[in-house]
């Protein structure tokens, strides 16, 4: 008989999970209902094992984390105790590998423990300001306060990556249409003619040679384009990974026009959102910019929270620390934070500067699409150019020599 792992919850409420041997799954529910338990969930333990695998190479959507954490705070709430939350929580994901870590960390916090020390055994779900916040409320006691913190601040971070994400969205299905139809092209059109021309016995020009040897390797010889395409891909997302490509890429965006005002734009608003909720919660000035700096995604503004960092234990204010990157972010950053510190309400001047980054992004992005148009329609039409020419030109010189 098969084995299905399952997960099941007592009448009690009580979670239970483990494997048994059943013909099916309406097997499986009786005995499991002999036991006085009820069956949530079953998979093959076969099944299970490969969704196991998968979970560890695949992360855990944002849009999930905020559905968490969202109901989270609400059953906290409402009063909820937090092994209840966790568990009901847990069955509700569709992500496995969340799953499992909120079923784990509910085992955790009915053994005692406090849930922001669970939470750091899952760096790659939770990350550190997440963490430290949640560690915040718990000391405080507001919990509940500091939830609804990190809620908006994950809904504002999915709104802001939906946007860049959109914007791009136009571009890049006309980059991958172009090449769809160069290739089409040079595998269907390109033989044709070139058998065409090898029949009437045409002296062909340098350019229309060159696309028809380019066409014949491509049909010969088309599994070594995909394992050079693959090799090449593999190795630039290894090199980006390292320090120095990373670093490479980073400056190299940040000279791109229109680009680097989205990349910069899209950073102060992640600076400032997260700032403004850490320093809010209660977390000092020199553990926010640590924390800070390891969610921003450009090498340039992690190396300017750390520095920030250093010259803050030196005893400097904020926006002082922070005026020699000015190249980075907006002049009027530092101004505002100054103000700030002054009249003692810079996590609220912070939240305003990210509101106005977010709209700052929210207009670039709309501008992308016309923006980059011309550009595509540049290359398209140099590239057909191109083509049109080295095709019909030698059928130009068979008329004139008629």
């Amino acid at each position: 008989m098969p084995k299905y792992f399952y997960t099941a919850t007592s009448f009690d409420g009580e979670p239970k999970s483990g494997i048994l041997e059943a013909k099916d799954e309406s097997e499986l529910a009786k005995l499991l209902r002999k036991e006085g338990y009820v069956l949530i969930s079953s998979s093959l333990e076969k099944q299970k094992k490969k969704i196991q695998i998968l979970s560890k190479l695949t992360k855990v959507p944002l849009k999930e984390k905020l559905f968490f954490t969202r109901n989270f705070r609400l059953m906290i709430k409402a009063g909820v105790p937090l092994p209840k939350s966790l568990r009901i929580l847990a069955t509700q994901t569709r992500n496995e590998k969340f799953k499992s870590a909120l079923l784990k960390i509910r085992e955790e916090v009915t053994k005692g423990k406090k849930i922001s020390d669970c939470l750091k055994v899952f760096p790659d779900i939770f990350s550190d300001f997440f963490c430290s916040m949640v560690k915040t409320g718990e000391e405080t006691g507001n919990l509940e306060e500091v939830l609804e913190n990190i809620t908006q601040q994950m809904e504002r971070t999915y709104e802001l990556r939906s946007k860049v994400k959109g914007a791009l969205v136009y571009p890049a299905v006309i980059v991958v249409a172009m090449m769809g139809i160069g290739i089409l092209m040079l595998v269907v059109v390109i033989p044709k003619l070139a058998a065409t021309f090898d029949e009437l016995g045409i002296e062909l020009p340098f350019t229309t040679r060159l696309i028809i040897s380019l066409a014949s390797f491509m049909i010969k010889f088309w599994p070594v384009f995909i394992i050079i395409g693959l090799i090449l891909f593999f190795l630039m997302k290894q090199t980006l990974k390292t320090k120095k490509g990373g670093k490479l890429f980073d400056k190299v965006v940040l000279k791109i026009p229109l680009v680097a005002s989205i990349i910069k734009e899209t950073n102060t608003a992640y600076t400032a959102r997260t700032l403004g909720a850490l320093f809010s919660s209660g977390v000092p000035v020199v553990e926010s910019l640590e924390i800070t700096s390891k969610i921003l995604d450009n090498f340039y503004f992690k190396k300017a929270m750390e520095e920030a960092s250093k010259e803050i234990k030196k005893g400097n204010k904020l926006s002082e620390a922070l005026k020699p990157f000015a190249h980075i972010y907006p002049f009027s950053f530092s101004e505002m934070i100054a103000i700030g510190e002054e009249t003692g309400e810079t996590s609220q001047i912070l939240e305003k500067l990210a509101d106005f980054s977010e709209s700052e992004v929210e207009n670039l992005t709309k501008n992308l699409a016309s923006a980059i148009e011309p550009i595509i329609m540049i290359i398209i039409g140099t590239a057909v150019g191109f083509f049109a020419v080295s095709m019909i030109q030698p059928m130009y010189s068979m008329l004139e020599g008629l």
